[in-house]
């Protein structure tokens, strides 16, 4: 039925002409009314194939007739028009104005674009034509195939050492508890089942798959699906090697945006990062669940662009709910500008200030001592109470890097499983910028800064809140700032084919200078405490689909344990080769 419509447009032009026809010469009336009846008739045909209604037909014939009407009286009348009528060999003739061609042609091209401009919109002629609404859905997604080795240093600090120092609480301090990882043997002792010095490849895969709508121009939401771990918030990848068993795939994100004004823009749900920063102190990965807010103001100065904006977030951690201790949440700020000084450079930086509140551990009280007598013997053993280990600092969220201690240390001579919390609190305060200078393309030239300072980096706090003996008098240790600097040459983004990109970053990122939880997985396999360098290259091989090489090399700064065990060490080199796909 629409491939009918097409017609509509060589109807309606003639049509416009027909209307016409009392102003042109007598010579022409007779092909004019022809012209006429033939219109006509076409545009019955089409409403009756149900092309266009009854009443849109109508309404174009008015539009038809007003226009030639109006086109007419537009414009001056000779002096011999005004002539009535006169006589050649004795029949009358009628005299009218002449049209000209001119005149006709604007007309034509008037209606034309009317009409063409209704056809594009109403999808006139266009086979397997969809509704409108599919324009305001948008699909896209990336897959992406790793190979992954992993070398670590044979100098290692052991899995069994970290065992030995949880073991025998060493002042209960640690920066990388889960390589104190055990087992229960059947006599009753322990065996690790970390490891420091065992060398990993593997092959693994990313899948995304995200879903846009616009609803009206000023509200969107966003859906999108991806591989990895439901305990894992910094990677998507999934590691091949699972016996055929099928993946699973995870809500990554789930979010509506509304943009009241230009200047204004609301996000709430599963969103993605919404600051201006590097994976140093928020992994590409990492999605963030709660409400941001960001405003922006464009102001030309001279012949370039000074952009300021300014982000706020909430984000709950964890939920409150009794007996739990204060309500767990993220919260933060940041100014900062794009500056566009010509279309060929440009500048921006942001100064955040991010907040965790309740997350540091304390000295755990929730316990009971519990005497069990025999006729052979007493013994004494530790009782939980229902909030015991609300301190905790859990091992589904905690990568490695960050002070940590045991809420729960030895208890009147009885070793408990150890429960860590963080030593200290964490309040960063970043300052990132970037530099994009596209003058000599292909090789275009991306700078990228990152400092951050852990404010509330506090050790007399420590001792407040770890208020156990075994703590007293003892130095956490621990450093509360880092740095990250990144260069990259080639193309700004390797979309199509040939495009190519060097990348060269160094990162040295104290302990504590951020949480570890959030921070990037891939520099010596995540986390804080670590310096080190990542040396990439990305090639388009297709439109969309691309290679990359990157090489990353780290090692810890300070004791990976504590000051017990100050060579404690980790050091590892990664390999990774991808092949990357964007849909």
């Amino acid at each position: 039925m629409n491939k009918n419509r097409h017609l509509c447009l060589p109807a309606l032009t003639a049509l416009a002409l027909a209307m016409a026809a009392p102003a042109v010469h007598a010579d022409e009336r007779e092909s004019l009314e022809t012209l006429r009846q033939t219109t006509q008739s076409l545009i019955d045909v089409l409403v009756e194939n149900g092309v266009i209604s009854k009443d849109k037909a109508a309404a174009m014939l008015k539009a038809a007739q007003e226009k030639a009407a109006a086109a007419v009286a537009a414009q001056p009348t000779p002096a011999r028009t005004t002539t009535a009528s006169t006589t050649v060999d004795g029949k009358p003739v009628l005299r009218v104005p002449y049209v000209p061609e001119s005149m006709r042609t604007q007309m034509r091209n008037e209606i034309k674009e009317e009409v063409l401009a209704q056809a594009k919109a109403e999808r006139w002629g266009v086979p397997n034509a969809t509704p409108s609404w599919v324009d305001k859905i948008k699909i896209d997604g990336d897959f992406r195939v790793r190979f992954q080795s992993d070398t670590v240093g044979q100098d290692n600090t052991s899995a069994a050492t970290y065992l030995t120092a949880e073991v025998g609480n060493k002042n209960g301090l640690s920066r990388a508890p889960d390589f104190a990882s055990y087992s229960v043997t059947a006599s009753g002792g322990v065996i690790p089942t970390a490891s420091t010095t065992d060398d990993r490849s593997r092959e693994r895969i990313r899948m995304r798959l995200g879903v846009s709508a616009k609803v009206v121009d000023e509200v969107g939401v966003g859906i999108r699906l991806a591989t990895g771990s439901a305990t894992d918030r910094v990677s998507t990848n999934q590691t091949l090697g699972q016996n055929f068993n099928k993946y699973q795939l995870f809500v990554d994100r789930a979010f509506v945006r509304v943009d009241p004004a230009d200047w204004l823009t609301v996000q709430g749900g599963r969103i993605p990062n919404p600051w201006f920063s590097s994976d140093m102190t928020w992994s590409d990965n990492l999605n963030f669940e709660g409400v941001a807010a960001t405003v922006r103001t464009p102001l030309p100065i001279l012949n370039s662009t000074l952009t300021p904006f300014a982000t706020v977030g909430w984000f709950p951690l964890r939920e409150q709910t009794p007996p739990s201790r204060d309500r767990r949440t993220l919260v933060g700020a940041q100014v900062g500008a794009g500056w566009d000084l010509s279309p060929r450079t440009r500048l921006k930086f942001g100064l955040a200030l991010y907040d965790y509140q309740n997350l540091e551990g304390q000295t755990d009280p929730n316990y009971l001592l519990v005497t069990t007598t025999s006729t052979t013997s007493t013994s004494i053993s530790v009782s939980a109470k229902p909030n015991y280990g609300l301190y905790e600092y859990p091992v589904g969220l905690r990568q490695k890097g960050n002070t940590v201690f045991e809420t729960n240390p030895t208890i009147d001579g009885i070793d408990t499983p150890p429960v860590w919390g963080l030593a200290y609190k964490f309040r960063p305060l970043v300052l990132t910028a970037s530099a994009e200078f596209t003058h000599f393309d292909p090789f275009n030239i991306l700078l990228a800064a990152e400092y951050v300072n852990n404010t509330a980096f506090d050790a007399n706090d420590f001792h407040r809140r770890a208020t156990a003996s075994t703590y007293s008098g003892i130095n956490p240790g621990g450093k509360r700032d880092g740095y990250q600097l990144k260069l990259a040459l080639g193309a700004t983004e390797v979309r199509d084919m040939g495009d190519w990109q060097l990348q060269a970053t160094y990162r040295h990122v104290g302990s504590d200078a951020v949480l570890d939880a959030f921070t990037d997985s891939d520099l010596g396999l995540g986390g804080t405490n670590l310096q080190g360098f990542t040396l990439g290259l990305s090639y388009g091989l297709y439109r969309n689909t691309s290679v990359g090489l990157r090489y990353l090399s780290a090692r810890s700064i300070d004791s990976t344990l504590n000051a017990a065990y100050p060579d404690a060490l980790y050091k590892v080199n990664s390999l990774q080769v991808d092949f990357n796909v964007r849909f």
